[in-house]
């Protein structure tokens, strides 16, 4: 469970949390008007530090999402990253952190895009978040019957408020179910993901995942693992169109995303992956992962942004 922090950083300077607000007109309350990036800081108990995770790519993806909204961008990728440790710093996070760097749209004329009609501003919001227990545990999903919405309406490829929306329409329908995460459809009906992570399966020890084409995010830890998977553990890896049943007759599966990490699936409709437990290529691919996030593997520290250094936690 996540727990909010004391600080929050807020259009250049760091204010409490009671005091991070924006007005009810601005077009983020309004309509959502704002991009935003999901990213983790991993705790290194051995070191006593945290390390951020794919900053750079982070801060890569956040921009384009500003681009097609056509939005301004208010700070420089070194600036952000500035606030991102002193934030973490203030808050004395000891443990695994998820913070959001979010670029939004302020008051100004309706529909407003171009600086002298509508301010762009940005905050962080950071949290104290270890993993979950289904991280361990797995999960129940199912297909939901919400479609995922598509790159010609609301782009998934834009990580923009609006778009969850549809992902909390899926979310909240799977849990009333009995379910955990959903997976959901394209309007093509091939799985496209979840409701707030990619999805990869496993037949006959190939790795098989959708493409970038099917409406996801284009997702930064799919293409770690997909990386990572064909690196070091020397497994096929292959991006195409997967139909629903396919999930059915998987020997395994599971979540990835920043938020949910690798979780993995243990039955999809109540039909049971495999044995119905977690998987074994799942559970090497998690714990390379978080062995690489908290900066134990060394030939992908570069991946790695540390926030202490020399100052040591306090």
């Amino acid at each position: 469970m996540a727990k909010r922090a004391d600080f929050v950083w807020m259009d250049g300077k760091i204010v409490p949390w009671d005091q991070a607000t924006v007005h009810v007109s601005a077009d983020t309350v309004l309509r959502g008007g704002n991009v935003f990036e999901g990213m983790r800081a991993y705790w290194n108990e051995d070191e006593r530090e945290l390390y951020i995770f794919k900053n750079a790519e982070h801060l890569r993806r956040l921009r384009q999402s500003a681009k097609i909204m056509r939005m301004s961008f208010p700070y420089t990728d070194a600036e952000f990253t500035e606030a991102f440790i002193q934030l973490i710093r203030r808050n004395k996070f000891t443990d695994s952190v998820h913070f959001r760097p979010v670029v939004y749209f302020d008051t100004g004329e309706p529909g407003g895009y171009l600086p002298e009609e509508i301010r762009t501003g940005a905050f962080v919001l950071a949290y104290s978040r270890p993993h979950a227990k289904s991280v361990y545990s797995g999960v129940h999903t199912c297909i939901s019957t919400w479609r995922r919405n598509s790159d010609t309406a609301m782009p998934p490829r834009i990580k923009a408020a609006a778009n969850y929306h549809n992902s909390r329409l899926a979310h909240v329908e799977a849990r009333v179910n009995g379910f955990h995460t959903p997976i959901l459809l394209n309007d093509r009906g091939k799985i496209s993901e979840s409701s707030g992570s990619c999805i990869m399966l496993v037949r006959d020890g190939v790795v098989i995942t959708p493409p970038v084409t099917a409406d996801i995010l284009e997702s930064i830890t799919r293409v770690t693992l997909i990386n990572l998977f064909r690196a070091e553990l020397g497994v096929d890896v292959v991006e195409r169109d997967v139909d629903r049943t396919e999930a059915y007759i998987s020997d395994e599966a599971f979540f990835c995303g920043s938020g949910q990490e690798v979780t993995p699936i243990l039955t999809v409709d109540h039909y049971p992956l495999g044995d119905g437990k977690v998987g074994p290529l799942t559970k090497k691919i998690q714990d390379l992962y978080f062995e690489i996030t908290k900066g134990k593997v060394a030939k992908y520290r570069h991946w790695l942004t540390p926030v202490y250094q020399h100052v040591g936690a306090k």
